[in-house]
């Protein structure tokens, strides 16, 4: 847990909740492409954190539109009887990389034409800017606070946002290794709120031993880990 200013008792709960597993055998870096879904195992991490947050005082769901993200706020919407609402401003960030391989033993980084990509890891130069990306998660955050003034919210989204926009709230520099992110499949990172003020993050994992061990300290969604890291997320 990280405390960004004075934590006290938060009156609002913004919980980012990334999606589940996705079954994705051919490793590839899937981006906002269709037609990516949950694997039995991510259906079973859903159905995890929805039995944990059903006990909360969610009021309000919020959901990327991607279909992975949608299956994982489904068993929290048929418990809590909540309708998912779906918002673009939480979707997986661009990516040059998109549709290319990076699992199973291939990685599209060792081929010399992907290197014109990586010249500025600050921005990124290979997708959508880090800045932009923070600008639109939180703004959809702030919309969800106010959604869920006095209790909590849940915003289904996907690894980088999520990332980004903690590094962003605690004042953290972008550049990172993407093996390092604490954000695993079916991960919470929460943003407490006194009032409009973020006083506190805390952060869960409530089908962590679910992950295979193989996959836990992995950039990606989908079985396998890659000997390299990616810039983004399957």
């Amino acid at each position: 847990m990280s405390t960004p200013g004075t934590p006290g008792t938060p009156d609002t709960i913004v919980h980012l909740l990334r999606h589940g597993e996705v079954h994705n055998p051919e490793g590839v870096l899937y981006g906002r492409r269709d037609g990516f879904h949950l694997s039995a195992l991510g259906r079973r991490m859903a159905e995890r954190v929805a039995g944990v947050l059903a006990e909360r005082d969610v009021v309000h769901l919020v959901s990327s539109p991607l279909e992975r993200a949608q299956e994982t706020a489904a068993p929290l919407a048929e418990a809590t009887g909540l309708t998912v609402s779906l918002d673009e401003r939480v979707l997986e960030s661009t990516s040059k990389f998109e549709g290319q391989q990076f699992g199973h033993g291939r990685n599209a980084l060792r081929n010399p034409l992907t290197w014109r990509h990586l010249w500025n890891p600050l921005k990124p130069s290979w997708g959508e800017p880090y800045k932009d990306l923070v600008e639109r998660m939180m703004t959809a955050v702030h919309d969800a606070r106010d959604a869920a003034r006095g209790h909590e919210a849940v915003v289904v989204s996907h690894q980088l946002p999520i990332w980004t926009t903690r590094l962003h709230v605690e004042k953290r520099s972008f550049l990172h290794d993407p093996r390092k992110r604490q954000c695993t499949l079916c991960s919470i990172t929460s943003l407490h709120f006194s009032g409009d003020r973020i006083t506190q993050v805390s952060y869960s994992e409530p089908a962590g031993d679910l992950i295979p061990v193989a996959d836990r300290s992995a950039p990606f969604s989908a079985g396998g880990t890659t000997e390299d890291p990616a810039p983004g997320e399957r």
